[in-house]
């Protein structure tokens, strides 16, 4: 659809019962504002306060689907620990506490580590974020390096053995092992308990979360688009504001 269009999720979410739901959530974009730069996001009270709610209404089924690392959600909502698919799903903390990594080569991530930090101290107006597992260059501080950005990440990629691929985001390209993302990770919580069995829900702002609403869409889910932008997604929500009263009128509902 046209994520143009202002077609709320709200209406047929309230109708369904919490136990049946699984709750798929994107962290900056989505519950949280963005920021100049990642270390300046900041989860407040409210939002920590609806995901600790939504966790109880819903029996546990809230995952946190991110391009952060796991380390780096639970920072911002400490002390909730909740289950959570971080770095785009290469590494996955399941509902019993597990942790599942999916690594690339190595010597692939450690070359591709070595160009990034090198070409990052040559552009000091965009930000290299080392995820461990992934990495990212940030632009946001200058937009009209978009183009040189892509294509000096590009390059990089199509120019290792495959085990790398490239991850466009909000004012961000990523560089992550290949074969992994939010739908993938999605997929793998919705053959767990507790989201076993439950219509799913993903939430999400940006292109690294169309893969999730692919896999949403063909489980018979919902998926909501924040922001404007064509999508995949069948409903839509303006802003994060917007997602925060959409959880606030479900929890309403489930009390």
């Amino acid at each position: 659809m046209d994520g143009t269009e202002s077609e709320s999720g709200a209406d047929d979410l309230l109708l369904l019962p919490a136990a049946q739901v699984a709750w798929f959530l994107d962290v900056d974009g989505t519950l949280l504002e963005l920021a100049p730069t990642p270390d300046r996001v900041h989860a407040d009270e409210r939002v920590s306060a609806l995901l600790a709610r939504l966790q109880v209404a819903s029996g546990g089924a809230v995952a946190l689907i991110s391009g952060r690392s796991v380390a780096m959600v639970d920072s911002l909502f400490e002390p909730l620990r909740l289950p959570v698919a971080g770095q785009h799903g290469v590494e996955r903390r399941d509902a019993s506490g597990v942790i599942h990594h999916h690594r690339s080569s190595s010597e692939g991530l450690a070359a591709a580590r070595r160009a990034l930090i090198d070409w990052a101290a040559e552009h000091p107006e965009v930000l290299l974020e080392d995820k461990g597992l992934s990495l990212a260059l940030h632009y946001r501080r200058a937009p009209a390096m978009e183009a040189q950005v892509r294509h000096f990440l590009g390059d990089l990629v199509t120019s290792g053995d495959g085990g790398l691929c490239l991850q466009p985001g909000k004012m961000v390209f990523e560089v992550k092992p290949s074969g992994r993302d939010k739908g993938m990770a999605i997929r793998e919580f919705l053959d767990e308990a507790p989201f076993l069995g439950r219509r799913p829900v993903f939430v999400g702002d940006d292109a690294s979360d169309e893969y999730g609403f692919e896999i949403v869409n063909r489980r018979g889910g919902v998926s909501i688009k924040v922001g404007e932008g064509a999508t995949a997604a069948t409903r839509c929500l303006p802003d994060v504001g917007a997602v925060r009263d959409l959880l606030t009128a479900v929890l309403g509902r489930a009390a």
